[in-house]
C-alpha cells in the first residue's frame, strides 16, 4: 500500500513538474523568446490621439511579430490603458521579445530623432519644416513665434527672431513641446555663440544679431562658400564708410518675391525698412536664417578695399569686385548685356 501511495505521489509530482515545465516554456516563449522580426529596426510614433488599440495595430504592423500573445499578456497584466500611454518615437529591433517592446512603451523609453533646422528664408517655412519632423503642429510653432511676450522673454523682436536659430541637425525627442523646442534652440544658440565668436563680433563693433543679419545678406548674394568672406568684407567696408549696402537680396525680401532675377529701378523704390538702397546701415533683421558658414564668413571676412560687386556675366554664381564706381559700371554693363542676351527682364 505504501509503495502504491509512493508511486502515486511520485507520479503526481512528475506530472506537476511536467505541467510546470510546460507552463514555464509557454510563458518563456510568449514573453522572452524573440517574437518581433522587422527587416531592420522599425519605429512607431505614438501621438496624443493614439489609443491602446491603435498602438497595438502600429506595433503589429511595424514589428512583424511571430506571436502577439505575450505583448497582450503584458498589457493586461499592467492594465495598459489610455492613462498609461506615453507619446514619442519608439524602436522595435529585430529579434526583440514582448517583454522588452512592451516595457519600452509602458515606461516611455523613446528613441531620439534628428531635427534639421535649415537656413530657410522665412519663419513660416521653418515652422512648417519643424512641424513635419516633430509631433508639434506647425501652427503651434507659428503661434509661439508671433507671441510678443515670448520673443521679449528670449530677447528678440519679430525682425530679429531668425537670429535665434542656428541651422544644424540636432538630436531631440519627437514629442518635445513648443516650450522645450525654443529652450533647446536657445541652448544651441548660446553654445554656438562662444567666447571666440563673441569676441570677433565685438571687434567688428557688431552684436550677434547684426552679424547674423549681415550673414543672411551675404548668403543671399552668393552660394559660393569660398566667396562669402569676400562679399562680407565688401559690405563691412560700406558700413564703415557710411554707405548704403545697396544689396539686391534685401529688395527681394522687401517685395517677398524671391524669384526676381533682375532688379530694376521700379523695385528700388519699394517702401520698406529692408530696402538697403533707401536706408543706410543694416536692415532690421535677417532676410533668411543664416548658416554657421555665413556667420563665420562675416566674423572672418577678407580685408580688402572693394566697395562694389556685380554678378559675373557667365552666370557662375560668383562676382566681379571693384574698388571704384567706374570699374563697377563696366562690370555691371557686362552683366546687363548678358541678361539682355538671355531675355531675362525680370
Amino acid at each position: 500500500m505504501k509503495k502504491k501511495t509512493k508511486r502515486i505521489l511520485i507520479g503526481s509530482a512528475a506530472s506537476l513538474f511536467l505541467i510546470g515545465a510546460v507552463c514555464a516554456g509557454i510563458f518563456y516563449y510568449y514573453i522572452f523568446y524573440p517574437q518581433f522580426h522587422p527587416q531592420k529596426t522599425a519605429y512607431i510614433y505614438i501621438d496624443r490621439d493614439d489609443t491602446t488599440d491603435s498602438i497595438y495595430n502600429k506595433v503589429k504592423e511595424k514589428g512583424h511579430p511571430k506571436s502577439f500573445t505575450g505583448f497582450l499578456w503584458m498589457a493586461r497584466w499592467k492594465n495598459y490603458t489610455s492613462a498609461d500611454i506615453h507619446t514619442g518615437r519608439y524602436a522595435i529591433r529585430r529579434g526583440e521579445n514582448a517583454y522588452h517592446v512592451f516595457s519600452r512603451l509602458y515606461r516611455g523609453y523613446q528613441e531620439p530623432v534628428n531635427l534639421t533646422i535649415g537656413n530657410v528664408r522665412t519663419l513660416d517655412r521653418l515652422a512648417r519644416s519643424v512641424g513635419k519632423q516633430l509631433m508639434i503642429d506647425s501652427a503651434e510653432i507659428d503661434l509661439a513665434m508671433n507671441d510678443s511676450a515670448l520673443r521679449q522673454k528670449m530677447g528678440y523682436t519679430k525682425e530679429t527672431l531668425p537670429c535665434l536659430f542656428i541651422p544644424d541637425t540636432y538630436q531631440v525627442y519627437w514629442n518635445m513641446s513648443v516650450d522645450e523646442f525654443f529652450a533647446r534652440m536657445q541652448k544651441e544658440h548660446e553654445k554656438f555663440w562662444n567666447q571666440e565668436r563673441l569676441a570677433k563680433a565685438t571687434t567688428l563693433g557688431m552684436t550677434p544679431e547684426e552679424v547674423s543679419t549681415l550673414a543672411s545678406i551675404v548668403e543671399e548674394e552668393t552660394n559660393n562658400t569660398a566667396e562669402k568672406p569676400m562679399v562680407a568684407g565688401l559690405y563691412i567696408n560700406r558700413l564703415h564708410k557710411g554707405m548704403p549696402l545697396q544689396a539686391d537680396p534685401t529688395i527681394k525680401f522687401a517685395l517677398q518675391d524671391f524669384g526676381l532675377r533682375r532688379i530694376t529701378n521700379v523695385h528700388l523704390n519699394v517702401d520698406s525698412p529692408y530696402n538697403t538702397y533707401l536706408h543706410a546701415g543694416l536692415p532690421p533683421g535677417p532676410i533668411r536664417i543664416p548658416s554657421p558658414t555665413g556667420i563665420d564668413a562675416v566674423l572672418n571676412h577678407v580685408k580688402h578695399d572693394y566697395l562694389y560687386m556685380c554678378a559675373k556675366e557667365d552666370f557662375s554664381g560668383t562676382h566681379n569686385f571693384a574698388s571704384n564706381y567706374a570699374d563697377h559700371m563696366r562690370n555691371a554693363r557686362k552683366y546687363w548685356n548678358a541678361l539682355n542676351e538671355r531675355k531675362i527682364f525680370r
